[in-house]
């Protein structure tokens, strides 16, 4: 029997979302089949091995107990994960594979998937490159761009030297982008740290909001079109792409945090509201996309379909795994179960 380490919450803005996916994940997982070894992360970054009730994971209350729980640390040249508990007792576990069921800077950015390449042990999804290029958006749109030719909205790329001079910047993307425009941290998830501005008199206050998350920040053109999303699987190098959904964003300016996560405004339609020659069209674009990132196992790219075709908008390497995410939706509604789902991805580690 396999032994599978699951680690959650983590060191970022997507901490509590990392827990509500964490335990999704750990109450479907198949544990006739699995060994499971979990490690709760705290905010401040501090490892631990958590075997209580899943409930205290999923309402943050796990690391209540942190006095009491086994430290943990992962040795480099054994590729050991050594748990060392309040009396001294050290006890030494061999993984198969990690599932990082973490979200956000430090566990979807590729540092996680970097140290556990150099301890050799196998990660479910993207390697360490693939993860660090698909978080951040810059990045990201430059190699579509130039291995794709897959439409993207126009963008100005800034850094905090940039935004020294404000109204300089500020007229570069008023010249370049118009009103209204996003402005993006370049390397975050989850919509933290994004605004909409519609007037010369928001731009300096985004700016500012998006460089507290990143040192680099992405400015796009808003583009006018509903969003679609497709979650695409990779087993044994073969590319499966769902059915796509279709986000109803309830009258909210656009899918922010809040709206995915916390209010009910939101909605999905499943399948999406578009033709069956558009939803080949969307599936071919997602697996293109998949593979010129060279992402591995599962990714959720999503899309704007607008009166003129599709504009790609970004890729999320680990896609939110909670009740109401939608990559399990569509990975559901294309005839898995969840448990079955979470087995393939695992299946697809050991490939």
């Amino acid at each position: 029997m396999k032994t599978i380490c699951i680690l959650f919450g983590g060191r970022s803005s997507e901490y509590d979302v990392s827990l509500s996916s964490a335990y999704a994940v750990l109450s479907n997982i198949d544990r006739s089949t699995y060994n499971l070894l979990c490690i709760g992360i705290t905010r401040d970054g501090r490892w631990f091995r958590y075997d209580g009730a899943l409930e205290e994971i999923r309402t943050g209350h796990w690391c209540d107990y942190t006095e009491t729980l086994p430290t943990v640390a992962l040795d480099l040249s054994s590729g050991k994960l050594r748990c060392t508990a309040p009396d001294g007792t050290v006890t030494e576990t061999v993984c198969d594979a990690v599932f990082p069921v973490l979200h956000g800077k430090f566990g979807e950015d590729g540092t996680i998937q970097g140290m556990f390449a150099v301890a050799g042990i196998p990660v479910v999804g993207c390697g360490c490159t693939s993860s660090g290029v698909c978080m951040d958006k810059a990045f990201t749109k430059s190699i579509v761009a130039a291995d794709t030719g897959i439409r993207q909205a126009k963008a100005v790329i800034a850094r905090a030297e940039d935004a020294a001079d404000m109204d300089a910047l500020r007229t570069k993307c008023e010249n370049a982008l118009g009103y209204p425009m996003f402005v993006k941290p370049s390397a975050a998830g989850s919509s933290v740290g994004v605004s909409k501005v519609k007037s010369a008199g928001q731009f300096s206050d985004a700016v500012t909001r998006a460089l507290a998350e990143d040192g680099k920040v992405l400015i796009e053109e808003a583009i006018v079109g509903r969003e679609i999303e497709v979650a695409v699987f990779e087993d044994h190098g073969e590319l499966f792409a769902s059915t796509p959904a279709e986000i109803d964003m309830g009258g909210s300016e656009f899918y922010d945090y809040d709206t995915k996560y916390i209010s009910d405004a939101s909605g999905y339609y499943l399948p999406a509201r578009i033709t069956p020659e558009q939803t080949a069209e969307v599936q071919a674009y997602a697996k293109t996309i998949f593979h010129a990132l060279d992402c591995k196992v599962f990714s959720r790219v999503d899309f704007f379909v607008t009166e003129t075709g599709f504009v790609f908008n970004e890729i999320n390497t680990i896609p939110g795994f909670t009740p109401i995410s939608m990559y399990p939706k569509m990975m559901i509604h294309s005839g898995m179960t969840y448990a079955g789902l979470i087995d393939r991805m695992l299946s697809a580690t050991f490939a």
